[in-house]
C-alpha cells in the first residue's frame, strides 16, 4: 500500500470504500466526550456505505458502547459495534467445549458475551474454570489479575498440556482517557504473563480476528479502517489486507509516523475526520528523489531529512516527509530529522 495516490484526480480517502471501520478511543472520543469534526464527518460517511466501530476496548457491551455513541449524536445501532470480545469469543469456541466455565478478567463487554454464547462465568480461580478470558476494565487490580495467574498455573496437567486456555481480548500497551494516556490491557496482560510465564491467543487489533469478523458482518470488499495507533489500527488492517487511515488525534502523532516500519505505515494521514470528505493530495517525486505535496517539498541528503519548501506547515510538510524517508529505506535512527517535523 502507498501511502499517497500519484495520479493526478483529486478523490478523497472514501472514494471506492464500501464500508468505514472506525476505532473509537482516539477516534471518534476522548473519554466520554467526542472529538471535534468526529460525529458528523462520520454520519456523513453513512451515505452509501456502512459504517461501523471497531474497538479493542473490553469494558463495555456492544449494546452500552451504542448507546454512548448515540448520545454523542452518532448514527448507529448495536450490530455497528465490533468488540473484542465478540472476536474472542470466536477464538474460545475453537479451544473450549460448550457451555465452559471461563474466568473473567474484565468486565461487562466479556460478560454479555459468553452469556450469549451459552458459557458460564466465574471470577476465582478455585472454581476450576476451563479457560480465562481477559480485557480491560478501569476497575481490574491486582486481586483480579493474582485470580487469572492462580488458574492458569493450577490447572494443567496431561489432558491440559501448558495449562488451560488464555485470550486476551487485546494487547494495547496504553489507552487515552480525558485526563490523558493510561494503562491498557497490553500492561495488565504483561502482568500476568509475567506470574503465569506464558502468552495469550489475541483476539483484538492488530489480529486478524476482529477485522475478519468486522468484514463478514458487514459484508464489505473494500473498507477503509481508520485509527489513531499504528500498532494495532494500522498494523492489522494492513495484516488483513484493508486500507487504511491514521488520524492524528489520540496515540500517535508525527514522530511516531516518520519511523513507522514498513508494515506500520498507513495509506492516509488525517489530522482529523473533517479530511474523509475532502480531496488528498497527490505526491510528486521529483528528479533527485525530492517529495512534493502540494506546496510541502522535503528531500534526503545523505542522512539529513532536508524541508526544502515548508508548504502548508502541517500536514503536507508531514506527509512528504514520511513519503521521502519511508522511500530511502533508511531507519530512522540513521537520519538527521528538522524538530520542525515533529511538530
Amino acid at each position: 500500500m502507498a501511502l499517497f495516490r500519484t495520479r493526478t484526480d483529486r478523490a478523497t480517502p472514501l472514494d471506492g470504500v464500501d464500508a468505514v471501520f472506525a476505532d473509537l478511543d482516539g477516534v471518534v472520543y476522548a473519554g466520554p466526550h467526542a472529538l471535534p469534526y468526529a460525529v458528523e464527518s462520520l454520519n456523513r460517511a453513512r451515505d452509501g456505505r456502512a459504517v461501523g466501530y471497531i474497538t479493542n476496548n473490553a469494558s463495555r457491551s456492544d449494546v452500552s458502547v451504542a448507546a454512548h455513541l448515540a448520545e454523542l449524536g452518532l448514527r448507529v445501532e448495536a450490530s455497528d459495534v465490533v468488540t473484542s470480545p465478540q472476536a474472542a469469543m470466536t477464538l474460545l469456541d475453537g479451544v473450549v467445549a460448550p457451555g465452559s466455565l471461563v474466568l473473567v478478567v474484565g468486565g461487562e463487554g466479556i460478560v454479555t458475551e459468553l452469556e450469549r454464547r451459552g458459557h458460564r462465568v466465574t471470577r476465582s480461580a478455585d472454581d476450576r474454570p476451563d479457560a480465562v478470558v481477559q480485557g480491560f476494565s478501569p476497575d481490574v487490580g491486582w486481586a483480579q489479575l493474582a485470580e487469572a495467574a492462580f488458574a492458569l498455573n493450577a490447572h494443567g496437567g496431561p489432558d491440559v498440556p501448558g495449562g488451560i486456555p488464555w485470550i486476551a481480548t487485546n494487547m494495547d500497551w496504553t489507552i487515552p482517557v480525558a485526563r490523558g494516556i493510561a494503562p491498557g490491557n497490553g500492561t495488565l496482560v504483561s502482568a500476568v504473563h509475567t506470574a503465569a510465564g506464558r502468552f495469550p491467543l489475541v483476539a483484538g487489533k492488530p489480529e486478524r480476528a476482529i477485522f475478519d469478523e468486522a468484514v463478514a458482518r458487514f459484508g464489505a470488499s473494500a473498507p477503509l479502517m481508520i485509527g489513531d495507533r499504528l500498532d494495532t489500527d494500522i498494523l492489522g488492517a494492513r495484516r488483513a489486507g484493508i486500507a487504511s487511515a491514521i488520524v492524528l488525534t489520540g496515540i500517535d502523532r508525527a514522530k511516531q509516523l516518520l519511523a513507522a516500519k514498513a508494515d506500520h505505515r498507513p495509506d492516509f494521514i488525517l489530522g482529523d475526520l473533517r479530511e474523509l470528505h475532502e480531496p488528498y493530495p497527490a505526491v510528486e517525486t521529483k528528479r533527485g528523489g525530492a517529495v512534493r505535496v502540494r506546496d510541502a517539498v522535503v528531500r534526503i541528503e545523505g542522512n539529513r531529512v532536508v524541508v526544502v519548501d515548508d508548504g502548508d506547515g502541517g500536514l503536507d510538510r508531514l506527509r512528504a516527509a514520511c513519503q521521502a524517508i519511508w522511500a530511502s529505506s533508511l531507519p530512522i535512527h540513521a537520519l538527521d530529522v528538522p524538530p520542525v517535523l515533529y511538530a
